[in-house]
């Protein structure tokens, strides 16, 4: 699958132009990972986003020896987004499921995308805002049915 077929259609990037799109499409890197493979440490500090290509890559929380998974994620799924927006630590430790194929777009990417393209990375960041939001309430109804 080309690069932007995958970047069309992340839900991500909903409402870019064709134009911005392709942009996004040349800035973004290819990674590979094998199963088991961690594409990020939860506590490390975080200064890219990906999008899942192809595979599967579980979040997983540890706690202590203990690694607790949180989620499963597929294309074109995309995580990371967290800490291109606070400039934080990452909250979770993601590893490839399976062989797993991602686009990743790294902080000094996106802020030469955004030079280019203003009112897409405005479309980014709203899509962001609004996953992010459909995740917190999904996590608070998880939350509300174990009580």
């Amino acid at each position: 699958m080309e690069k932007l077929d995958v970047i069309t259609a992340s839900p991500l990037f909903e409402m870019l132009s064709q134009e911005e799109l392709a942009h996004l499409a040349e800035l973004a890197g290819q990674r590979r990972y094998a199963a088991g493979e961690v594409i990020f440490e939860e506590g490390a500090l975080g200064d890219s986003l990906f999008v899942i290509v192809k595979g599967e890559v579980e979040v997983v929380h540890r706690e202590g020896d203990a690694v607790r998974p949180i989620t499963v994620l597929t294309s074109p799924a995309f995580f990371g987004e967290m800490s291109v927006i606070d400039k934080e630590y990452r909250s979770a430790t993601l590893r490839a499921r399976t062989d797993a194929e991602l686009l990743q777009l790294t902080m000094k990417e996106l802020g030469r995308f955004r030079q280019a393209h203003r009112d897409g990375f405005t479309f980014i960041v709203i899509n962001i805002a609004r996953i992010l939001s459909a995740r917190l309430r999904e996590a608070n109804a998880r939350l509300a049915g174990n009580a």
